[in-house]
């Protein structure tokens, strides 16, 4: 199975921005969307972001206009931007591929992203 290393998270005031990186040890092309994923303690894991191979994009309501993902297929590469962070965005992030099932799928470790008031 292909597995991937987030990283880039941090602690930040709210209205900064971070950068998130997605590294899979092997072909994502294979996968048609993939996506950006968050957790925050005591809740569901939710999609925040996907795109397709093509570079079609969705976004949660919740970070339209505030965050960007993209994907290199060719270095096997994903990429969060986030941008006027808020508290409410503090979360593990992790990177997948779109329709990935908690306890059923492969999961990363995450990077955490910590935002202050």
């Amino acid at each position: 199975q292909v597995q991937v290393v987030e990283s880039g998270g941090g602690l930040v005031q709210a209205g900064g921005s971070l950068r998130l990186s997605c590294a899979a040890d092997g072909d994502i092309s294979r996968f048609n969307t993939m996506g950006w994923f968050r957790q925050a303690p005591g809740k569901k894991r939710e999609l925040v972001a996907s795109i397709t191979s093509g570079g079609n994009t969705n976004y949660a309501d919740s970070v339209k206009g505030r965050f960007t993902i993209s994907r290199d297929n060719a270095k096997n590469t994903m990429t969060l931007q986030m941008n006027s962070l808020k508290p409410e965005d503090t979360a593990k992030y992790y990177c997948n591929e779109g329709h990935a099932r908690d306890g059923i799928d492969y999961w990363g470790k995450g990077t955490q992203v910590t935002v202050s008031t």
